[in-house]
């Protein structure tokens, strides 16, 4: 990704060991916005979060202007301007929750931060829906309440970055959909850059703007979200995320996505998908599956299927007894199909070739 040139860029010069594994990173991630970490277990998400929030050494680590580590200095985990948020809450057990954010506000001078003036820190609460919670002991929060006072925390103390290390992973799945809506807002109370590591795809199409992907200690690739995922090969979660904006809602809950990359908001690359609750103008993703998308070579006029487009295909990956393929939107966008080779030769199925995409599920991302 080229650097934006923004303030709160953070530039990574990377090589750190820990015990037999390395990781080597050279690159600069964006100064706003949510740059999602992913990858396998083991393949160093975690270990770069430490190194950046000083708890391991390696390398160089500049946010903005600001030299964090570097080979002859490197300032102390302690007095770095960012807040880390771990897979546990991490929570104080004999205070209850307004005093764990106090505590967390008055340790924010130590990192040279200024904490939110009271009316932001109001606006965090709200949010994150504390207000009725502040004086309940920590034994008696859920894991997702826990989680909730673990990022108001973090986010009182006004800092420079926040760093996210799987913050849902010892949740159920219960209390994961219970905070994953609040992730979703935190762009509401938070302008700085957040650094979200996971290796649940799930979380990842909700909110990352940014991907970078790390293999066995090294960058497989990085970009904007919807690039990358059009790129990666996931096995039964290939896919695609399509950004658009609600034009219809029709009284059998199917709403019209009228996809950004097409220059006509209700032309042909437009989605129809379930969404009751999605109000027009509203901005939404949508996430399409490989398998879920079959080709045709003329427009099929008797089908069940609601969305068939138009496509051009770029490329074929065969793999075994099956093809991957990239298909071009007429719009600009991508979606990707994965078919057997058999159905690939009966359609003489080659790059450039114009054919119909008949898209049999599309599912909310987020």
């Amino acid at each position: 990704m080229t650097a934006s040139n923004h303030p709160n860029d953070l530039h990574l010069n990377i090589d750190c060991r820990r015990g037999d594994f390395r990781l080597q990173l050279n690159t600069t991630l964006a100064g706003q916005g949510v740059t999602a970490v992913f990858g396998p277990s083991g393949c160093g998400k975690t270990t770069l979060l430490r190194c950046i929030a000083g708890l391991e050494q390696g390398g160089e680590i500049r946010l903005g202007d600001e030299l964090w580590s570097g080979a002859r200095q490197s300032l102390p985990a302690h007095k770095r301007p960012l807040a880390l948020v771990f897979q546990d809450a991490g929570l104080l057990k004999h205070l209850n929750v307004q005093g764990n954010l106090d505590y967390g506000v008055k340790r924010a001078h130590k990192r040279g931060l200024t904490p939110l003036p009271p009316a932001q820190a109001q606006q965090v609460l709200e949010l994150l829906d504390l207000l009725p919670l502040l004086q309940r002991p920590v034994q008696r929060l859920s894991g997702g309440e826990q989680q909730r006072v673990a990022l108001a925390r973090a986010l009182l103390i006004n800092p420079r970055l926040l760093l996210l290390d799987e913050p849902l992973s010892a949740l159920d799945t219960a209390r994961k959909q219970e905070v994953l809506p609040y992730l979703r807002r935190l762009h509401q109370v938070y302008q700085g850059p957040m650094l979200y590591v996971s290796h649940a795809l799930d979380e990842v199409l909700q909110l990352a703007d940014q991907l970078l992907v790390l293999e066995s200690g090294r960058m497989n690739t990085q970009g904007w979200l919807a690039e990358v995922l059009a790129t990666l090969n996931l096995g039964d979660e290939t896919g695609v995320v399509l950004e658009g904006r609600v034009v219809a809602q029709e009284p059998d809950g199917l709403a019209r996505l009228a996809l950004y990359t097409d220059e006509q908001a209700a032309g042909d690359t437009g989605l129809w998908l379930s969404a009751p609750q999605a109000a027009v103008g509203e901005r939404l993703r949508a996430r399409v599956l490989a398998r879920d998308v079959s080709l045709s070579l003329s427009r099929a006029g008797d089908s069940s299927i609601l969305n068939i487009l138009p496509v051009r295909i770029e490329h074929l990956d065969h793999n075994g007894s099956s093809v991957l393929l990239t298909l071009r939107l007429s719009g600009g966008g991508v979606l990707r199909a994965r078919l057997t080779q058999r159905s690939v030769a009966q359609l003489g199925l080659q790059a450039g070739m114009q054919v119909w995409a008949q898209v049999k599920s599309v599912a909310l991302a987020g």
